[in-house]
């Protein structure tokens, strides 16, 4: 027996020895992550091997996400026009405030092939209750197809009436197709569609788990928010799909959330995202090109948009590149919203920098957790920049979830991105980049708003906190690389 746990200690102790030299060798981290997955191999040997295959192991798919129809909306052409016109400086901005961000749209451009749409109509819904309504309105005028794709969808009153409305639309022919992610949408099964399947409509799941509780790839999921009507009506933000969301849990309360209805020309790059995410999950009912998911869209108004994703398969960290761009560029302020705040070394100084430089750096976070630990790590985060001036908000009213930055009465951006190196590195995530002074101003005075319902946290506050809470933070720094 003894020889026995000699050898399971000695082949753990190995193993462990050559997942670390994986980790400093061949792997390419940021060195804070390598040195926390270093620190769970060594503090905790015969479980830090299975923790790092579960939770650990980069993602190498280089075209995880492929779609031969990409060439035949155009999208390639139109990336390279749009790039060489800015370059000749001959690009038609058919306004002054998506001119000013021009910089930050070649970013965008090359970065990302994420093109510029400027005949946008956009509404901003922060209610739950306001957002599902215009939802199902939207839902239930459907005529040809229903994309809807969402990171948790639970089968409860919102999501029973959702499902009804699919079930009816595809009985009555419209093409309807969803997808969830298996991990957030945890105990939802495609058979729990049955009654949408045998009316017509196509389920499927975001990197399910090969065999029960054994998934290789359950660090990386699909964070997205998308739902796409008839190629012209596009939804994305925070809300998910669930009862609390319309401020129905006893935990939370209140769900305070950003999520924008946009009718206009980026509704297509939307389409394009939900059917490269579908043709990975489901590769046996692969969407082919066809001119009905791309319907030319009347101009609907004249905000300016760019559609950016983001994921473990991208070579640049794309969102977050945006997101620094546009502190570099602020002059004024910049107000964010965040449920989740772990960004990395490079966002923490961008934010730094802009404090002392006296950008008004205003930054709005919940006064309660979801996840225990993130929840002291934002703490301690938020902690660094009070030093540097920056204002914190405790949201009171309930839970905000809110992913949100506004700059300057200028720019801003609302999606499915934290602030977090898990959005950043590990989640597939959506946002829309918005360059127009009347939305940005909008979305300012609802953080002002949201201020009348939130407690400032001072650096006199902070720095007198319980022993006890320093520690938590302290902890929950230390492993805000792996969380």
């Amino acid at each position: 027996m003894t020889q026995v746990i000699s050898l399971i200690i000695t082949s753990t102790l190995i193993i462990n020895i050559f997942l670390a030299i994986a980790l400093i060798f061949l792997e390419r981290r940021d060195p804070t992550s390598t040195w926390a997955w270093l620190l769970v191999l060594f503090f905790v040997p015969i479980f830090g091997f299975i923790v790092y295959l579960l939770l650990g192991r980069q993602l190498r798919q280089k075209h995880l996400f492929r779609w031969e129809g990409r060439n035949k909306i155009g999208i390639e052409k139109l990336i390279h026009y749009q790039l060489e016109a800015i370059e000749n400086e001959t690009f038609e901005f058919l306004k002054t405030d998506t001119e000013e961000y021009y910089d930050m749209i070649y970013l965008h451009l090359r970065n990302n092939h994420s093109v510029l749409t400027q005949d946008n109509d956009v509404q901003v819904y922060t209610d739950g209750r306001e957002k599902f309504d215009s939802l199902l309105e939207d839902l239930e005028q459907a005529r040809d197809h229903i994309h809807i794709q969402y990171y948790i969808f639970r089968l409860d009153g919102i999501g029973k009436q959702i499902e009804e409305i699919l079930i009816r639309k595809a009985k009555a022919g419209v093409k309807v197709r969803m997808l969830f992610d298996d991990i957030g949408s945890r105990g939802l099964r495609i058979k729990h569609f049955r009654e949408l399947t045998e009316s017509g409509g196509e389920v499927a799941a975001f990197f399910p788990a090969v065999l029960p509780l054994i998934n290789p790839r359950l660090n990386y999921r699909n964070h997205r928010k998308i739902v796409i009507v008839d190629g012209r009506i596009g939804y994305i933000g925070g809300f998910n799909v669930g009862d609390e969301y319309l401020g129905l849990s006893k935990k939370f309360g209140y769900w305070r959330d950003t999520h924008l209805r946009i009718e206009g020309s980026a509704v297509h790059p939307l389409q394009t995202r939900f059917i490269l995410d579908w043709n990975q999950a489901s590769p046996k009912t692969n969407i082919q090109y066809n001119e009905r998911f791309f319907p030319a869209i009347p101009r609907k108004g004249d905000v300016g948009m760019q559609i950016v994703s983001s994921g473990p398969d991208s070579e640049w960290e794309d969102i977050k590149d945006g997101y620094l761009k546009m502190i570099f560029l602020a002059k004024e302020y910049i107000y964010i919203q965040t449920p989740y705040f772990i960004p990395d070394t490079s966002m923490l100084d961008a934010l730094r920098i802009a404090c002392l430089s006296g950008v008004d750096v205003s930054i709005m976070i919940p006064n309660k957790p979801d996840h225990m630990f993130v929840y002291w790590a934002t703490y301690s985060n938020i902690g660094l920049l009070l030093k540097a001036g920056a204002r914190v908000y405790i949201y009171e009213n309930g839970f905000i979830h809110s992913k949100q930055i506004v700059v300057d009465d200028r720019v801003a951006s609302v999606g499915t991105a934290n602030i977090d190196v898990r959005s950043f590195r590990l989640n597939f995530e959506v946002n829309a980049f918005i360059y127009d002074r009347d939305k940005s101003h909008e979305l300012a005075e609802i953080f002002e708003e949201d201020i009348q319902n939130s407690t400032e946290l001072t650096l006199n506050d902070y720095l007198e906190r319980e022993r006890l809470i320093k520690i938590k933070e302290s902890i929950s720094r230390l492993l805000s690389p792996i969380l």
